[in-house]
Order: C-alpha cells, then structure tokens, then sequence
C-alpha cells in the first residue's frame, strides 16, 4: 500500500514537472503569436480575448521596414551556406573518419577548437578583412562568416554518423571493383543521408538566427531577419506588436525544419545497423 502511494507521489511529481516545463516554453510563444494579431493598444493587456487583425503583417512588409528584403537575404545567405558547407564537411568527415594521417587527431581537435572562440573575439578582425576587400554590407561576406561558424560542427557531426557505418558495406564494394569515389557516392552517402541531412538542417539554423556578425558586418543591402528586428522601435518606445509578427516570420522555418529533423535523428541515431 505504502509503495502504490509513493509511485503515485512520485507519477504526479513527474507530471508537475512536465508540465510546468512545458508552461515555460510554451508561453513565450503563445505571448508572440498572440502578440501578432493584437493592435498596439492591445499588446500590453493580459486579455486572452481580442479582436485580431493582420495589419501588423502589412505594415513589416512595407516601407521603412521592408521586411521582405530581410527575408530574401536570410534565405539566400542560409542556403548558400548548407549548399557549400555540407559537401565539403561530408568529404572531410568522410576523411578523418575512414583514412589515417599524420597529424589526423591534431587538425580534428583544432578544428573542434574553433568553435570554442567566441564570436565576439573574431567579429573585429572580420570587419576590418571585409572591409578591406570591399564585402562589407554584401551576402557573401555572410555567407563566408556563417562558413567558418558552421563548418566545425557540420564536420564534427557528420562524422560521427559515418563512424557508425560498418566498414563491411564499403570493404564488399571495393572488393568487387568499385573505386572509392563509387563507394562514398554509392554506399556511404546514401547510408550516412539522415545524417548529413540533419547536419545541414542545424546549420541551416545556426546561419539563419545568425545575429552577432550581421549587425555589424551589413548596414543597409544585406540585413537579415534578426537584424531586420532592431528596427521595430518608434519615438512611442518599442514595436512588440510589429517584432511580434516579424517573430514569427523567423519561427516559422524553425518549427517545420523540427519537425525533418525529428525523422532523419530517428533514422541517423540506427542508420549503423547492417542492412
């Protein structure tokens, strides 16, 4: 009897838990999305009830916010930078997972190491570089700085997945003739896809709420989405109804990228099994 009630105690503790975890990530949310479709005179009210309106949509899409440029360079700047960052991470992880070289254990963790540095430490030295070679304010200068920010942990990642492919499967192509471009095209990748997909999802997002480097590498022509954000303020103080609109304009890729990423994990974290 004692023991039914403590599973029950403890049942009810981990349902608390739970949901009081979920109350502290979903609010937030709620609050934007709602804050979204409320009027300006409304966004301070703790009303659960409101009449909404998609005015706020209009506005952050028109002069002097121009939203839509924001969200054609946070998209072009984050796909050019998955498009160049996962082929060349999937051929250095391929490397350092299945070739042994001098050195090999020295360059990963130095690799590794990189990401360690904090941004604002570098931010400076790319100014200055860019600004020398006359980017500044330009979506490659971006795309370069989202590169060395990415890289490190597309190749870390990466690896890992192809650490988990047995070597049977590449050993039995080789074997049979196949050279060892054939081999990654044919057996590696298609095996180690989840993998590489889920890194290039993260990376997509880490280069599309990039904020740091793009707020002082870009001034007017190649602003993005987080940037775009600092803009919504007005002699009234700040715009929480327009930053809530734009917010969800940012969110939205978030939330159905999740939704990929939950697939391929599933399928990269037994993608070592032999098929």
């Amino acid at each position: 009897m004692v023991k039914g009630s403590k599973n029950k105690f403890l049942d009810f503790l981990q349902f608390l838990v739970i949901l009081l975890t979920a109350v502290f990530i979903l609010v937030p949310i709620y609050w934007i999305v709602s804050g979204a479709f409320k009027q300006q005179v409304d966004i301070f009210q703790l009303k659960l009830l409101f009449t909404p309106t998609l005015e706020n949509f209009e506005i952050i899409f028109r002069s002097p916010y121009n939203l839509f440029d924001k969200l054609v360079n946070s998209t072009l700047v984050a796909l050019s930078t998955i498009l160049i960052a996962i082929p060349i991470a999937t051929m250095a992880a391929y490397s350092f997972s299945r070739f042994r070289m001098k050195g090999e254990r020295l360059m990963f963790v130095t690799i590794l190491a990189t990401q360690f540095v904090p941004a604002v430490v570098i931010v400076l030295p790319f100014f200055i570089l860019f600004r020398d070679l006359g980017i500044l304010d330009t979506r490659l200068a971006l795309v370069l700085v989202n590169l060395s920010l990415v890289m490190p942990f597309a190749i870390w990642m990466i690896k890992g997945f192809i650490d988990s492919i047995p070597l049977d499967s590449e050993e039995a192509a080789l074997v049979d003739g196949s050279s060892r471009f054939q081999v990654i095209l044919n057996v590696t990748l298609p095996m180690a896809l989840p993998g590489v997909i889920t890194a290039g999802i993260f990376c997509f997002i880490l280069a599309w709420n990039e904020f740091l480097f793009a707020v002082i590498i870009t001034t007017n022509k190649a602003v993005t989405l987080p940037v775009g954000l600092s803009l919504f303020h007005a002699e009234e103080g700040v715009l929480w109804h327009l930053i809530s609109a734009a917010g969800i304009m940012i969110m939205l890729p978030m939330f159905v990228l999740a939704t990929i990423i939950q697939k391929h994990f599933v399928q990269g974290m037994t993608m070592g099994a032999v098929r």
